[in-house]
C-alpha cells in the first residue's frame, strides 16, 4: 500500500483519495469548522495541490496510529511551513486530518487562494458523493 506521503510526493492524488476513511475529518488552518467526509477531503485536496507550489515534506514523526508530516512551500511567493497531522483508523485508512501552517502572512495568503476556489471544491465534493 502506497503511504499518503508517497502519493502526494508523487501527485498520485487518486491514491492519496483511497487513504481516506469515508467518514474522515479534515480540519483545515484557515476554516472555523472541520469538514467531514471524504468526498469533501480529497476536493480540498484537490485544490491546496494546486495552490501550493514547491511543496516538499521535510520531516515525518510517527506513535501508533498519529503521524505528522511537515512540509515546506510556497504560495502567493511566500514562504509557507506545516504540518499534516494524521490519525489511522484501524483498517489503516486516515481519520482525521488536521492541517496547521505558518507564519500568519502566508496562511492569509492560503486561505484567500483556497477561498476563492472553494464553490468549485464543493462542486467537486457534491460530483463525487
Amino acid at each position: 500500500m502506497t503511504t499518503f506521503r508517497a502519493a502526494i510526493e508523487a501527485r498520485d492524488l487518486s491514491a492519496a483519495e483511497a487513504l481516506l476513511a469515508d467518514d474522515v475529518v479534515f480540519r483545515s488552518p484557515v476554516a472555523h469548522r472541520p469538514y467531514p467526509g471524504k468526498p469533501i477531503t480529497a476536493a480540498i485536496l484537490r485544490a491546496v495541490v494546486e495552490v501550493l507550489e514547491d511543496f516538499r515534506y521535510v520531516r515525518e514523526l510517527h506513535d501508533g496510529a498519529d503521524h505528522v508530516l511537515m512540509f515546506e512551500a510556497k504560495v502567493e511567493g511566500l514562504d509557507i511551513t506545516g504540518c499534516d497531522i494524521l490519525r489511522y483508523d484501524e483498517d489503516g485508512r486516515i481519520a482525521d486530518f488536521t492541517v496547521m501552517v505558518r507564519p500568519l502572512r502566508a496562511a492569509e495568503a492560503l486561505a484567500r487562494q483556497m477561498g476563492a476556489r472553494f464553490e468549485q471544491i464543493q462542486a467537486q465534493a457534491v460530483a463525487n458523493s
